[in-house]
């Protein structure tokens, strides 16, 4: 005697496609939230280079004028005139200089110190290695300013204030858990085939470190040095901190120096708004430049694992 067996049905399976229609309106709608949210973002990096190319009177005019007319592009030759009458020695390229020095050399010594540390912890096995990584990864949670004083006090018994050590030293102690972490979870997805085969061929640890691993994870890496240059370009409180004499300042310290100097007069904020252009536009350009690279690390680097 046959047994009748009751057809199972999936409702995921079931159920009818979606029709052209619907799809088309909820694109619309995602689309036209993401262009909104764009526009906001948008509106105050516009109103910048607006008020950057505005004259004094236009700044207090009446009513939203985003087209300023006459523009003044002259502004930003103006502003390093009048904070070279404030300090002759802050140039602009005396300034910018100091901007990329401290810059540079802490973004790579970050880039050095997160992926060798990143790789112990990910490709030697040692007693306490994964109590040692949930620590480090706890230290997220410490807040900046917590580390402050204490770091203040260190240099100070080191007799390096005023100078760029501690702006740049720092840096090669794997500064940043979070880089650690990214580098770790990319060197998770490299098979270990790959090091025995090369050490079976002669290559020591560093030679593996360096010529093999490096390379595979180059589109972290390079997520990573945007990462580092735009918070070591846009740091303010460790030069304001460290740094006492002007001829030293980066670009945010002397931002704020030519903002203080300026306090007892009239706002004159075209010349602040073209500074900060000047500072944002380096950053816009390096991501713009690695855009597919940095989507490409953070994402990888953050799923897999």
């Amino acid at each position: 005697m046959a047994v009748a067996v009751k057809e199972r049905h999936d409702p995921l399976i079931d159920a009818p496609p979606p029709s052209q229609r619907a799809f088309n309106i909820r694109r619309v709608f995602v689309y036209g939230l993401l262009c909104l949210g764009a526009v906001l973002v948008l509106i105050p990096f516009l109103w910048m280079i607006s008020t950057s190319l505005k004259t004094q009177d236009q700044l207090f005019a009446r009513g939203i004028n985003f087209i300023p007319d006459p523009a003044v592009p002259g502004n930003y030759l103006e502003v390093w005139n009048r904070l070279l009458s404030i300090n002759p020695n802050m140039t602009f390229w005396r300034i910018m200089g100091n901007t990329l020095f401290i810059t540079i050399l802490a973004m790579f010594g970050e880039i050095f110190s997160a992926s060798l540390v990143a790789y112990g912890f990910s490709r030697f096995r040692w007693r306490g290695r994964d109590t040692l990584f949930a620590i480090m990864l706890a230290t997220i949670m410490i807040p900046g300013i917590v580390t402050r004083v204490p770091g203040f006090l260190i240099w100070r018994q080191l007799g390096l204030l005023d100078t760029y050590d501690p702006l740049t030293l720092q840096s090669l102690m794997a500064w940043g858990p979070l880089y650690v972490f990214l580098l770790r979870q990319f060197f998770m997805t490299i098979p270990r085939e790959i090091e025995e085969a090369a050490i079976m061929d002669g290559a020591s640890v560093v030679q593996v470190y360096v010529y093999i691993m490096l390379p595979l994870i180059r589109p972290i890496l390079l997520a990573i040095a945007v990462l580092a240059f735009s918070a070591n370009w846009n740091n303010f409180q460790g030069p304001l901190l460290y740094l006492s004499t002007p001829d030293k300042f980066p670009l945010a310290l002397a931002m704020r120096f030519f903002d203080q100097s300026l306090s007892k007069e009239a706002p004159q904020w075209q010349y602040m708004m073209s500074m900060a252009t000047m500072m944002a536009l380096p950053i816009l350009l390096l991501y713009f430049l690695a855009q597919k690279q940095f989507i490409e690390g953070i994402t990888i680097g953050g799923v897999k694992g």
